[in-house]
């Protein structure tokens, strides 16, 4: 297994693919609970590029993992409050490694 190295390279740490993955895991949740979508993530939605999923950074210079790092709070507290284990790991690994 490589090592990371958060501090001096990044090396072996993959920033877009960890915050995409936490954008789809809420978005998993949101299919599933469409009740934890409210006003907030449909306004979050609006900052984030069109087609994050391939795209880190769109033409407005909206940049994916920015956004998740920027809300890392909210984001937590919704994967809570649903109990949504998968959320929480996807995005303690992108906090941790990344923002």
């Amino acid at each position: 297994m490589s090592k990371k190295d958060r501090y001096i390279t990044f090396e072996n740490i993959d920033c877009y693919n960890d915050a995409k993955a936490v954008l789809d895991a809420m978005y998993e949740l949101f299919s599933l609970k469409p009740e934890s979508k409210n006003e907030f993530w449909e306004r979050f939605e609006t900052k984030l590029p069109q087609d994050y999923a391939n795209n880190p950074l769109d033409d407005l210079g909206r940049d994916t993992l920015y956004q998740v790092c920027s809300n890392v709070f909210y984001i937590e507290e919704l994967f809570e409050t649903y109990e949504f284990e998968k959320g929480l790991r996807f995005l303690q690994t992108a906090e941790f490694d990344c923002c």
